[in-house]
């Protein structure tokens, strides 16, 4: 499956979970609705996958994704109002991080689903 088409799937999903139950609920409820959602269409997904973290070839840490879906897309959630620009370079650091092509931000905080594609610039150039 096509990265565009299984970022689309996944958009779906959050979708349905955002039009269920709204805003206002912390994160890890929207994490917990996505995976059902996801497991219902049949997308295989791993949830909180620790990557570790390098700096000049040395590990200097780990970050936990949210979501990484069919091993080729990288989803961060949050639940926040709003998104800020900081919240999207970080999803773009996980993603290059990972060494993934695409990423998805998803934010189930604010009235209406906000969603942004990403991708890693490494990857293109």
């Amino acid at each position: 499956m096509q990265e565009e088409e299984l970022t689309y799937q996944i958009i779906g999903c959050a979708m349905k979970v955002h039009n269920f139950l709204g805003g206002g609920f912390q994160e890890v409820v929207y994490q917990r609705a996505l995976a059902v959602e996801l497991e219902r269409s049949g997308i295989d997904f791993k949830r909180e996958v620790e990557y570790p973290i390098y700096y000049d070839s040395i590990e200097v840490g780990s970050r936990r994704a949210d979501f990484v879906v069919a091993e080729k897309v990288v989803v961060e959630l949050k639940a926040l109002i709003a998104l800020e620009p900081v919240h999207i370079t970080q999803a773009k650091n996980y993603l290059e991080a990972f060494n993934l092509e695409v990423g998805l931000l998803i934010n189930f905080g604010g009235k209406s689903l906000e969603n942004h594609r990403l991708f890693n610039s490494k990857k293109y150039v």
